[in-house]
């Protein structure tokens, strides 16, 4: 969903960029999966679909991850973004969802970084984020989530990034540590099968990028 942009809100947050959410949220797949009857528009295989616009933001001490609380008691971290609303283009979207959940206004975006394409037929929906990076985002940081999900958020150097994104989905986090380890010029599509209907026992299959 990665951006470098220059925030003058605290000595920690100076050149930034931006990432993700899905059904409310980029990492927020699994619970959407219980929801995909209530969002998105059928497509013509008749699953639910949803697009969202992730973001990437930067700062000295590393890649901005945002620690959601979902249904279940579920913890995870994921870079903020989230889910166009009907009628809204996707960069109008993705700024209005990283303002919602991190206080910072993008007054211009690069890219797109990446884009993902998820499919779960059995779960019925499938999923599309396409990834820009923001420049020169301004105001505070500051993590005030209308929808509750985002809790809070941290700057994490790319080596450690590991460590935070273990518990989130495969197709959050593997598009972003590529991206932040090889910095491409041009953006890389990543696709991705999941099977199954528990989120504890989804099966997962890579398509390669290109």
């Amino acid at each position: 969903m990665v951006l470098w942009a220059v925030l003058g809100v605290r000595a920690s947050l100076r050149m930034v960029p931006v990432v993700g959410r899905l059904a409310r949220r980029v990492g927020r797949v699994s619970d959407a999966a219980s929801d995909a009857g209530d969002e998105g528009s059928e497509g013509p295989d008749g699953l639910r679909d949803w697009t969202v616009g992730g973001a990437v933001i930067e700062g000295p001490a590393g890649v901005l991850l945002v620690r959601n609380h979902r249904s279940g008691g579920v913890v995870d971290w994921s870079p903020p973004g989230g889910v166009i609303d009907p009628g809204e283009e996707l960069i109008e979207g993705l700024t209005r969802e990283v303002a919602e959940e991190t206080g910072l206004v993008v007054p211009r975006w690069r890219g797109p970084l990446y884009e993902i394409t998820c499919r779960a037929p059995q779960l019925g929906w499938c999923l599309r984020v396409v990834a820009f990076g923001a420049e020169y985002p301004g105001g505070e940081l500051s993590f005030n989530d209308p929808d509750g999900i985002v809790e809070s958020g941290d700057f994490f150097h790319r080596t450690a990034c590991d460590e935070p994104l273990a518990g989130s989905p495969q197709w959050v986090r593997e598009p972003l540590v590529d991206y932040l380890a090889h910095r491409w010029a041009e953006p890389r599509r990543y696709a991705y099968l999941i099977e199954g209907t528990r989120r504890s026992e989804l099966r997962v299959t890579r398509s390669e990028h290109r």
